[in-house]
């Protein structure tokens, strides 16, 4: 995993790509940049669009992804991140 907390690096303002269904809202990565995390949630949306049919076909609810910024102490305690279609864990987001 690549090191997003630095040692000795006082910014803790992070870029977050959110994934939300309905009103569930969860960190799906998490970048230094805002240029990263743009590119990662366009990657995810791509990778969503690719399978849309098939995750209507089969009554799941299709992801919509999102940045905002996040500090560090915001993430959620044993976070790690999502795949692009949540059902690759057994779950949806």
């Amino acid at each position: 995993m690549r090191d997003l907390f630095p040692v000795g690096r006082d910014d803790d303002r992070l870029w977050a790509v959110y994934a939300t269904v309905g009103r569930i809202n969860r960190v799906a990565d998490v970048y230094r940049s805002r240029a990263a995390a743009l590119a990662d949630r366009d990657w995810r949306a791509q990778q969503v669009r690719a399978y849309e049919d098939f995750l209507r076909r089969s009554r799941q609810p299709v992801p919509h992804y999102s940045v905002a910024p996040i500090t560090r102490a915001e993430l959620p305690r044993k976070w790690t991140p999502l795949p692009a279609l949540g059902f690759l864990r057994g779950q949806f987001i």
